[in-house]
């Protein structure tokens, strides 16, 4: 091979031009920047655990079972079904006439006269599917 060209220089004894020194010192930042973030990283959890201790210890006690709630005397308290009707709201004769949500304000409803709980007709959708026939 020649003495020249490419091999021959990158065999060269300079200790390195310019541009290789700040490369070299780009690439010692870049690793101390590495470093602190992953011991930023790894030192933010473990920061965390003494400090979630010190606030747990000043949180009030959990109750003590004389402290916990009690029934009241006339026992549990029920729930209370009751059929509903909603109100009429009124018809828009035309694409102006529509009444908006703020001016039909709270929709009231008031309990129905026949309170026996509507039956689930059979081949009827209920909440889901399309209801389909009866026969398989």
């Amino acid at each position: 091979m020649r003495a020249g060209g490419y091999w021959g220089r990158m065999h060269t004894t300079q200790t390195g031009t310019a541009h290789e020194q700040m490369a070299a010192a780009g690439s010692v930042a870049g690793a101390v920047v590495i470093v602190l973030c992953g011991l930023l990283i790894t030192g933010a959890p473990v920061w965390t655990v003494p400090l979630g201790i010190r606030v747990r210890r000043r949180e009030p006690a959990p109750p003590e079972r004389a402290e916990q709630p009690t029934l009241p005397e006339s026992g549990p308290v029920r729930e209370e079904r009751q059929m509903r009707e909603p109100s009429e709201v009124p018809r828009a004769t035309g694409k102006r006439d529509r009444p908006t949500p703020h001016e039909l304000g709270n929709a009231p409803s008031r309990p129905r006269e026949d309170q026996t709980r509507p039956d689930w007709n059979p081949g009827s959708s209920g909440s889901f599917g399309s209801g389909g026939s009866d026969t398989t």
